[in-house]
């Protein structure tokens, strides 16, 4: 297991990974833009956030699906925020059909408890001709914004050729006081374990 979970920052044209991810750190925010979960499709239904608990050492399989951009917490820290880990009820199971139930019975009330549990359920299976199973990505969601400081991060994504330009640009941000600082580390999310440990150590003396 790791003590981190990671957000990819995914390109949305006109603007690209980088630039979303560079939106994210300089406004010290991550908007929740998506539906997730059992009801999602309502429009009560509130948006989220999804991280992954993915191994560190892993990221390039995520990367490989959503970019090379992102920012990693402590998961203490989201769930300090009232975030965590999702669960699973599989299609078709009793406690999903439950579920749906619920979700259904509250599809014109944004207040009802149910919403408070149906964005971290989600329900694997085969819908149509669509396998829908990924909880190799261990997933865990916010709802809502997340608002963070730049001492909540543990460390960044960004590919390695970028990395010295990055720590120059906020270097310089806040020698200007136009932005925050993040001193913590940057890791590609292709490098092997060595190289990230190698990383977090540099970062720390």
């Amino acid at each position: 297991m790791s003590p981190y979970v990671v957000h990819f920052t995914r390109a949305a044209k006109p603007r690209t990974a980088y630039d979303n991810s560079i939106s994210i750190l300089s406004r010290r925010r991550i908007e929740a833009r998506t539906r997730f979960g059992t009801g999602k499709q309502y429009s009560v239904a509130p948006r989220s956030i999804c991280f992954s608990e993915i191994p560190l050492q892993n990221l390039a399989r995520l990367a490989d699906k959503r970019g090379s951009y992102g920012i990693g917490f402590r998961k203490e820290f989201v769930v300090s925020r009232n975030g965590g880990p999702i669960m699973y009820a599989y299609k078709d199971t009793p406690h999903a059909k439950a579920l749906r139930d619920l979700v259904s019975w509250a599809r014109h009330d944004e207040d009802d408890p149910i919403w408070k549990i149906a964005p971290f359920v989600d329900q694997p299976g085969q819908y149509g001709p669509t396998k829908y199973f990924y909880e190799w990505e261990r997933e865990w969601r916010h709802v809502g914004n997340l608002d963070f400081n730049e001492n909540d991060a543990a460390f960044l994504i960004i590919p390695e050729e970028l990395q010295s330009q990055a720590r120059f640009f906020f270097n310089e941000a806040e020698r200007e006081n136009l932005g925050p600082n993040y001193k913590c580390p940057f890791i590609d999310p292709y490098w092997n374990d060595q190289q990230i440990k190698a990383a977090f150590n540099e970062a720390q003396s």
